[in-house]
């Protein structure tokens, strides 16, 4: 997601920062290159205009403050200028009615069908009660496929058998909403290969006839600067209130997510980033700047942490540490409970690491899930007894597990050895947080009287 522009850009102000103070001349190149890198990103040549006008006057204004050091006032501009492109702050969905009605709109191929089950997923988390509304009644297996994503999310979908009267299935879906307890009815409309007239006529009377809480454009992010247009056509006849982007973690320009929100006066309200049902996150302006200029996302970060761990677990894992009986079987669920912050790739844009290009982040990616994998088919090649007792590990069980996995007996005992480590390496952070809890150490003040683990 941004890999491309937010390199650039990082490049751009480290080049920037043996100047003394910002001036015409030296940011004059600065800015050139900023524009190059936005156009590269595929962000609309409007767009384009008006974020190197507003960061041109930012720069050479008098806003720049004497005294302070040059290159973190253009960080500043920039990121300031980035979440004004972006649309200044979070806008979450208002669901105000009983019950609140979504519609999801879209081109084929957006990932409209599959945003409206992770919606699904997502509201379930926050206490909500969806109900799936079939009502694409034109493409083939649409209804098949969002029945299966019901399933899959144990979400009731709502459908008329052999019906294309929409209305009547919207109609009798709000109904049955209200007559079983259901909060939430999100409608998967029907989309087109193309926007036409047909297809605009029907949406606009579902949208009259039964005035949603939100009507949500989901746009795929690799369409670049065409997803402008669909953004300006779609709200030009149904007054959007929000936009989904989709394939987000696909798309290492971000041109799109850059220039709908201005182009179409409307929020990005919701991010795909990533294929598994749960991957879909609000949208925070001002944290995806940080993330466009290397500064990570530590806040989402730490969400995630608190919606992905489970605290009874980590307490259970704590106590198996304390008494070095951390097992296999401990580490194959801690892999697992790390595996549900998404990808790597993800995982490592929201920390703030400076100078992590592009390549060398794909690379620790790709090196990191390989890893991942390696490790599952190690410990699923030993007996339930070599994964709850560690110890029980000799040289013909290694050779067996070895010749089990196809791991390369070398990578065996690497691996046996990272676990040693590791388990070391917890039972001492363990020891340490037990004798600040008691009273036995003393925390330095700069880590602000907090345990900093």
């Amino acid at each position: 997601m941004f890999d491309n522009l937010s390199e650039k850009l990082q490049e751009i102000i480290k080049k920037a920062s043996g100047n003394a103070s910002l001036t015409e001349e030296n940011m004059t190149e600065a800015l050139r290159e900023v524009r190059r890198a936005l156009l590269e990103a595929d962000v609309s040549l409007k767009v384009v205009k008006i974020f190197m006008t507003n960061l041109k006057e930012k720069a050479l204004g008098e806003d720049v403050i004497k005294g302070v050091n040059p290159t973190q006032q253009l960080v500043k501009i920039v990121h300031d200028e980035l979440v004004n492109i972006l649309g200044n702050e979070n806008k979450p969905l208002e669901l105000k009615s009983h019950p609140s009605i979504i519609m999801m709109l879209g081109l084929q191929g957006s990932g409209k069908t599959t945003s409206a089950a992770k919606l699904a997923v997502k509201l379930k988390k926050e206490g909500k009660n969806p109900l799936l509304v079939a009502a694409d009644v034109y493409r083939p297996a649409a209804i098949t496929q969002l029945k299966t994503l019901g399933e899959q999310t144990s979400t009731p979908v709502y459908t008329v058998e052999g019906s294309t009267d929409v209305q009547k299935i919207v109609s009798q879906s709000i109904e049955y909403a209200k007559s079983n307890g259901y909060n939430v009815v999100i409608i998967d409309t029907a989309g087109r290969l193309q926007i036409d007239n047909e297809m605009m006529a029907e949406l606009m009377l579902i949208d009259r006839a039964f005035n949603p809480d939100e009507k949500l454009l989901v746009i795929d992010s690799m369409l670049g600067q065409q997803a402008v247009s669909v953004a300006e056509n779609f709200n030009s006849q149904l007054d959007i209130t929000g936009i989904v982007l989709t394939k987000l973690d696909g798309d290492s320009r971000g041109g799109a997510a850059l220039s709908v929100v201005y182009s179409s006066g409307k929020p990005v309200k919701l991010t795909g980033t990533g294929e598994k049902l749960d991957a879909l996150d609000d949208f925070h302006p001002s944290r995806m700047a940080d993330r466009i200029l290397g500064m990570g996302d530590i806040v989402s970060l730490v969400e995630k942490a608190q919606e992905v761990f489970d605290e009874e677990q980590a307490k259970e894992f704590e106590k198996k540490m304390q008494k070095a009986e951390f097992s296999y079987n401990d580490f194959l669920k801690m892999q697992k409970q790390m595996k549900m912050f998404g990808s790597i790739d993800n995982l490592l844009g929201m920390l703030p690491i400076p100078g992590l290009n592009k390549e060398t982040k794909e690379t620790i990616a790709s090196e990191g899930e390989k890893q991942m994998k390696k490790i599952e088919s190690f410990i699923s090649s030993m007996t339930p007894a070599e994964r709850a007792n560690p110890s029980l590990m000799n040289t013909s069980r290694k050779r067996r597990i070895s010749m089990g996995s196809g791991i390369p007996i070398h990578e065996v005992n690497q691996i046996i050895s990272q676990f040693d480590q590791m388990k070391q390496m917890m039972k001492g952070f363990s020891d340490i947080k037990q004798k600040v809890k008691k009273g036995k150490l003393k925390i330095p003040k700069n880590f602000g009287g907090k345990f900093p683990f």
